[in-house]
């Protein structure tokens, strides 16, 4: 897997999704739960624009000095005797990491959630190169046996029921049982159990890491990242090279923000620091640690008016306050960053090529700019994506080029104008009904099958105004 998932088109993705009844369902639900989730969290914590105005800040000057801190962070992860690769590639990142793990002569590779390994498509280079590679968060456990991709940063497997997980189970690893929550999550406590006991090497991500220190911090509900990162002797934290704050200090306040936002706790079950080896006298932690830091386009993204996208601490409240997210799921964007930050990150990080539709997957209510704990203006960097796709990619549709080029001769020319007012009516006859134009002609079809179109009024503003005009000289 790689940030892009799939290959079919935008337009089939969305309706994919437009049709997945109970996706959207789910979807919908979630949503609810969490954003109100985070509105109470939000207010018991009070102030909190301020504690969003200190996030912003706090992302803004590490990015500005991000070499001073990562440089920081290698010293200190080398002392706690780590080893810290900075891979440029997704390729580079790959290939490091296999090669630790053919030397450790790794078999079995047990992983937590970890949205930059899905980006550089780790998982699948590591099965090539023939390890066996489990993931061990519940969500990714569940998609992984059935060969799917996340639809959500924090809840990869929102789009499934747990009729389809009881099936899943059932043809991947000879389930019996019924689909209670309670029996599905204790069958796979106990097949993944038996993975971390026999895993050679652990892999995690980073939410971030902690550059004074040199502590790889991860922010879970599960177990499973801890015993990722205790039981096999060699460890491996793939992270951005954005995930980084300067001190404690900062972690506190950024882990305050995205654990509200993100699911409206306090608090997530676990917040597990990481740093460097087993010492002498320890008895947890790894005889061997690599941290990788991986670019793959994002210092491309520093300097510009994009940076801010950076600032990003992945606890999707942009999605989950997303109406387009809502009717047409993760899936349809076409990459593992869905809904707003995906629209804005992923053509950034993967170019305009493949990812030309996702600035206009947006209603533009910022809504998503709203709930960002750091202030990312999200729905500003979709508008210059849009600006950027059609001035400088020079990637508008010509279908869509023609209609804009029509629409500027039709609206500046006052005789064409008024004849058009006059005739629409007429011209719409044939598709009006009860007055709403429906399955209208040409560009209007897709305006007016799906929504209630009003149908043109039987007088127009300007010949009403001309009539009371007449009887009444104040107008």
């Amino acid at each position: 897997m790689s940030i892009r998932i799939g290959n079919a088109s935008f337009d089939n993705r969305v309706q994919e999704g437009i049709e997945n009844d109970f996706m959207l369902s789910s979807v919908a639900s979630a949503q609810g739960r969490f954003r109100s989730g985070r509105a109470n969290a939000a207010e018991e914590l009070g102030n909190w624009e301020d504690w969003r105005s200190l996030g912003e800040e706090i992302r803004t000057h590490t990015l500005q000095h991000i070499d001073y801190y990562l440089q920081q962070l290698s010293e200190q992860v080398s002392k706690r005797g780590g080893h810290v690769f900075f891979a440029e590639t997704a390729e580079d990142a790959n290939e490091y990491i296999k090669e630790v793990v053919k030397r450790k002569n790794g078999k079995k590779v047990v992983k937590s959630k970890s949205m930059v390994t899905e980006e550089i498509g780790l998982n699948k280079a590591l099965q090539e190169a023939g390890s066996e590679v489990i993931e061990t968060d519940l969500g990714e456990w569940i998609l992984q046996l059935d060969g799917d991709v996340p639809s959500h940063i924090v809840t990869p497997a929102l789009h499934l029921n747990r009729n389809q997980i009881k099936d899943t189970f059932s043809k991947k690893r000879g389930y019996d049982k019924s689909n209670s929550p309670e029996e599905l999550a204790l069958f796979a406590r106990e097949q993944l159990r038996k993975d971390f006991l026999s895993a050679d090497i652990g892999i995690t991500g980073c939410n971030f890491a902690v550059a004074e220190s040199g502590a790889i911090t991860l922010v879970t509900n599960e177990g499973n990242a801890r015993l990722a990162t205790s039981l096999p002797d060699t460890q491996i934290s793939v992270m951005g090279m954005e995930r980084i704050v300067p001190t404690w200090e900062e972690l506190d306040i950024l882990v305050s923000l995205l654990t509200r936002s993100a699911v409206g706790k306090k608090l997530t079950s676990y917040i597990t620091a990481i740093t460097g080896t087993r010492l002498e006298g320890e008895v947890d932690g790894p005889e061997e640690y690599h941290l990788v830091i991986v670019d793959n386009g994002r210092s491309k993204i520093l300097g510009t008016e994009f940076q801010s996208a950076l600032h990003c601490i992945r606890c999707a409240a942009c999605i989950n306050a997303c109406p387009v997210y809502r009717h047409i799921g993760g899936h349809a964007y076409g990459s593992i960053y869905p809904g707003p930050i995906g629209a804005v990150l992923t053509p950034l990080l993967d170019g305009y090529e493949n990812h030309k539709e996702l600035p206009y997957a947006s209603t533009l209510c910022a809504a998503c700019t709203d709930a960002c704990p750091v202030k990312i203006p999200l729905h500003e960097q979709l508008i210059r994506h849009r600006q950027i796709i059609v001035e400088r990619e020079k990637m508008a549709p010509i279908g869509e080029k023609l209609a804009m080029n029509g629409f500027v001769k039709w609206s500046t020319n006052p005789a064409a104008y008024k004849l058009s007012a006059k005739v629409a009516r007429t011209a719409l006859k044939p598709w009006m009904k009860d007055e709403k134009v429906s399955n209208g002609p040409g560009p209007l079809k897709g305006w007016t099958t799906s929504r209630d179109f009003p149908a043109p009024s039987k007088q127009s503003f300007r010949s009403w105004f001309k009539e009371h005009r007449k009887g009444d000289k104040s107008l």
